[in-house]
């Protein structure tokens, strides 16, 4: 039976404050629980106004203390941002915590402007280094790194969280040659990349077999026109910050749909909805077979947001019951 889990980004709402926004994440992570779902992920966002996500092992550790037993994790730690040994010292905090209910996702994408890459220290050149601090990472928890003879990441080593490489890029390769689970988004190249994936997927102390998680954005509504209308507002959000330059909070649908839109913008608005999945509970059930079985998914990771958090709550409980 395929599994089901959620990613949260924390979005913020048009008149709302961000820290309204982690509140939110925190009581959706309880709901989640509730609702059955496997896993509840947070993510990795800085200087975006939009988003409240901006440190997600800090927020990782609120939402496993306010649960007891979903599983709670990353989606993912932009690894490019950080030090190995750091990363390895906070999820070996999260682990020995909550043991057994930890996640560990890992992405290669560094800050979205050069002003955010200088504040961070990164630069666009990190990110091609994504597989030695894989591998460095990984060792910290092992006790096998050899980068940094003599240091030992405490309280990490020995410990075992489930690793997840997200696959952008090179990351369905670098995956499978460290024999790790993988997450990739619902598009173009999902069949493809899955499938290179398995084929050079070699076994690891970390998992005996390849494992796939898809993305996806998916809504049930009592219509279908009623569950795509919940996927307008973070649509639009990514049109702007295509044509703009900045993720802005979520506004309601029907504000953003009488607004006047440039031919730029609404391109980009349909491009932003071509990958979702929308409809009502027997349409979307067809259309997740569809996705699993073109994909061989073993989990979906479900992302969707809206303005409304009433609307939202009702959506994954439609989807929780089929």
């Amino acid at each position: 039976m395929t599994r089901y889990s959620i990613l949260d980004r924390s979005l913020v709402r048009a008149g709302q404050e961000p820290a309204r926004a982690l509140r939110d994440t925190i009581e959706f992570a309880r709901q989640a629980e509730e609702l059955g779902y496997h896993r509840f992920w947070v993510s990795e966002h800085h200087s975006v106004p939009g988003v409240a996500g901006s440190a997600p092992t800090v927020l990782a550790a609120a939402v496993a203390a306010a649960t007891s037993r979903i599983r709670v994790g990353t989606g993912g730690v932009m690894l490019p941002n950080h030090r190995p040994l750091v990363v390895a010292e906070q999820f070996g905090v999260l682990e020995s915590l909550y043991p057994g209910r930890v996640d560990m996702g890992l992405g290669r994408s560094v800050g979205f402007t050069g002003g955010i890459r200088r504040a961070l220290g990164h630069g666009l050149a990190d990110a091609g280094d994504f597989g030695e601090r894989l591998e460095e990472l990984l060792g910290f928890f092992t006790g096998k790194q050899q980068v940094h003879p003599g240091v030992h990441a405490q309280p990490a080593e020995g410990l075992r969280p489930e690793v997840f490489v997200l696959a952008m890029g090179a990351g369905a390769d670098l995956a499978a040659e460290h024999g790790l689970p993988m997450v990739i988004g619902n598009g173009a190249r999902m069949t493809e990349a899955a499938g290179r994936y398995r084929a050079a997927f070699r076994a690891s102390e970390w998992a005996a077999r390849p494992y796939v998680m898809v993305a996806a954005n998916v809504a049930v509504g009592e219509t279908a026109a009623a569950a795509a209308y919940l996927q307008v507002p973070e649509a639009w959000a990514t049109a702007v910050s295509r044509t703009r330059g900045a993720f802005p909070p979520l506004a309601p649908a029907a504000e953003i749909l009488a607004s006047e839109m440039s031919e730029r913008e609404r391109g980009y608005l349909e491009e932003a909805r071509a990958g979702q999945i929308h409809g009502t509970a027997g349409e979307v059930a067809l259309a997740l077979d569809d996705l699993v079985e073109r994909s061989g998914a073993d989990e979906v990771l479900v992302t969707m947001n809206t303005y409304d958090l009433d609307e939202r709550l009702d959506s994954y409980t439609r989807l929780a019951r089929l």
